[in-house]
């Protein structure tokens, strides 16, 4: 195939060479279940990788760690969940999957996640209408950190527990501090677009062994110890398979290399965007933010571009064979959920409204970045 009629995709899976290894060594086993070696092997993998006093339980997505943290947190019909409003709906859905009901809260601008003004506006409200919330859900949105002391300072003054979706943001950090270790229980994402991947996957990261050894039992149909089924506690089948377990254990060992490779990308469309009036490539807001830049994102100003729009850019883009993508549309706009409560400035809507998420596969060569910056040139220049 012609290099110019390769589909240059958004982020697509790069593997590092060793995850074939841990697969064979599945089969040779005869360890094609969801538990396992590299299950446990992994688990540790990511452990160590996030430091001290970390427990993971690895599950078959992100999604299903979400579900578990609420059902962790006790959280059910009738109750109330504070919600990011800008981000993908598997943040969201599993509120709707325990009964409970979303509240959203707008953006603020330097990183694009949870407003901490409006989530205490939104926490005064409910306390006056009689309704505390029963978590606060807090992204990190393509990577870049949350204003974590921030957002824990509201948690903590109304003690409320904080779920860290961290699906987007392996390898960034706060402080020094790993993201995926900042919420009271926090959730990772190994989805086969993200910075590594076990091809779907994902797993919950919690304070204790006990936390994690009982959402283990939830994950595995919450089987009683018993020599026949037993089962007194409502259980899902959750629980990550060994074969996609191996693939995480080889890409565990490529990580920071991806990390570093994902932020030289940005780095490539920050310096090229530098002349360019009406594009703003979105950066981490200060030094106490390290983002993965999971995707490199830019924002664009029509009145600034003489009229150019996201739109207009991602079919050029569509023309050659490139995937681009806009930036997540907020859930407070989404007829899901249109009846839910929101609170808000309209930020997370203009971010929508200007954003768009440019190709960031750490598999690309020099061809592919001379397609993209070809495009980019033609369409700015």
């Amino acid at each position: 195939m012609p290099a110019q009629d390769k589909k240059i995709w958004l982020s697509p899976p790069h593997m590092g060479g060793e995850e074939l290894y841990f697969i064979q060594q599945a089969f040779q086993e005869n360890w094609i279940a969801p538990l396992g070696p590299n299950v446990s092997g992994f688990e540790q993998d990511i452990e160590q990788y996030l430091g001290e006093d970390k427990y993971v339980a690895a599950l078959s997505s992100g999604t299903a760690a979400m579900h578990l943290a609420l059902v962790l947190l006790g959280i059910g019909v009738g109750d109330e969940v504070l919600c990011q409003s800008l981000t993908f709906a598997a943040s969201v859905n599993p509120v709707l999957y325990v009964g409970a009901t979303p509240v959203f809260i707008d953006s603020e601008p330097n990183s694009g996640n949870m407003c901490p003004h409006l989530l205490e506006e939104a926490i005064e409200h409910r306390l006056k209408h009689g309704k505390k919330p029963k978590a606060i859900i807090a992204v990190h949105l393509y990577g870049m950190p949350y204003m974590h002391d921030e957002i824990n300072a509201v948690a903590e003054k109304y003690e409320i527990p904080v779920i860290e979706d961290s699906a987007e943001a392996l390898g960034s950090s706060y402080k020094g501090q790993p993201c995926g270790t900042l919420g009271n229980m926090s959730v990772l994402s190994f989805n086969g677009n993200k910075i590594i991947t076990t091809s779907g996957g994902g797993a919950l990261v919690t304070r204790t062994r006990a936390l994690k050894d009982k959402s283990v039992f939830l994950a595995t149909q919450a089987k009683d110890e018993a020599p026949h089924y037993e089962h007194s506690t409502l259980g899902y089948n959750y629980r990550m398979s060994n074969v996609c377990a191996g693939i995480g254990r080889g890409q565990m060992k490529v990580l920071a290399d991806r990390v570093l490779v994902k932020r030289e990308i940005f780095d490539k469309y920050a310096l090229f965007f530098e002349t360019i009036a009406g594009v703003s490539p979105f950066k981490t807001y200060d030094a106490t933010a390290y983002s993965n830049h999971w995707l490199s994102v830019i924002l664009i100003n029509e009145e600034e571009t003489a009229g150019k729009t996201p739109a207009m850019l991602m079919k050029a883009f569509d023309e050659v064979n490139i995937e681009s993508r806009p930036l997540w549309k907020p859930m407070h706009l989404q007829p899901l959920y249109k009846d839910c409560l929101y609170f808000g400035l309209g930020v997370s809507d203009r971010l929508f409204k200007t954003g768009l998420c440019l190709p960031s596969g750490t598999g690309m060569v020099e061809e592919d970045y001379n397609r993209i910056f070809g495009v980019l040139t033609s369409f700015f220049k």
